[in-house]
C-alpha cells in the first residue's frame, strides 16, 4: 500500500510555550505564530522548509512523550489505516479522535516509539 503524505509535523510538549518561543527565536532564528483556542489554550506553529511543520503545546515534557512525529494524510483514510494496523497486531495508543481541524490517531512502531497520523476534516476518513 502506498500512502500520499502531505507533510510531517514535529510536536513538542513544553512547560511554557512563551519560554520555548523565545528560546527558538533567540538561538535558532525560528519565528512561531501563536494560535489561541476558544478553550483558553494556545499553541505555536511554524513551517521548516516546505514539508515540515513545527508545533509547540503546553504539556508534560517527559522523555518518551515528546517530541512527537505526525504524518499528514493528504487523501484521508485514517479510520481504514488504523483498522489495518490494529488487524496486523500494531498497538494503537490513541484511537481516531478529534483534533483541531480534523482527526488524529497514535500507534507504536516496532521499537515502541509513538507515531501519529493526522488528516483534515474535509477528506474522507475511510479508504475504499
Amino acid at each position: 500500500m502506498s500512502l500520499n503524505f502531505n507533510g510531517v509535523t514535529i510536536i513538542f510538549n513544553v512547560a511554557d510555550i512563551e519560554r520555548t518561543r523565545a528560546f527558538y527565536h533567540e538561538h535558532l532564528g525560528i519565528a512561531f505564530e501563536r494560535y489561541d483556542e476558544e478553550d483558553g489554550s494556545a499553541f505555536l506553529m511554524t513551517k521548516i522548509g516546505r514539508e515540515v511543520d513545527l508545533m509547540v503545546f503546553e504539556g508534560d515534557p517527559k522523555p518518551g512523550n515528546t517530541p512527537n512525529v505526525v504524518f499528514g494524510l493528504a487523501d484521508g483514510g485514517i479510520d481504514t489505516l488504523i483498522e489495518r494496523l490494529a488487524a496486523a497486531g500494531v498497538e494503537i495508543v490513541t484511537p481516531v479522535s478529534e483534533a483541531p481541524g480534523g482527526w488524529f490517531a497514535d500507534f507504536r512502531d516496532p521499537d515502541g516509539q509513538i507515531v501519529s497520523f493526522y488528516q483534515a476534516g474535509d477528506v474522507p476518513r475511510a479508504l475504499t
